[in-house]
């Protein structure tokens, strides 16, 4: 009865030890994939904001689009503003 009983807790151990390294093989490639989908999420968005650009002649932004722009500038280098916002960086100072 040893034999039987032996051979399915090594079969437990072995399930458990798979099931394990394959999560944490995984995590990765999740984190990888959630990466990489946030970066074609800001590609689509910077491509609509181009889009509608183009179909208005002047954008006027109130004053809390400014501060929520201003706020946001914190977070990104100073020489990656012109391309981000759409505003230039003197009425983002303003």
């Amino acid at each position: 009865m040893a034999g039987p009983d032996r051979l399915r807790s090594c079969f437990v151990i072995l399930s458990t030890v798979y099931a394990v390294t394959r999560r944490l093989l995984s995590s990765p490639a999740l984190l990888l994939q959630r990466s990489v989908s946030k970066e074609a999420e800001l590609l689509v968005l910077r491509h609509q904001n181009a889009v509608l650009r183009r179909q208005v002649p002047r954008v006027r932004y109130e004053p809390a689009d400014r501060l929520w722009f201003a706020a946001l500038s914190h977070l990104i280098p100073r020489r990656h503003w012109r391309r981000i916002f759409p505003i230039t960086p003197a009425t983002l100072l303003a």
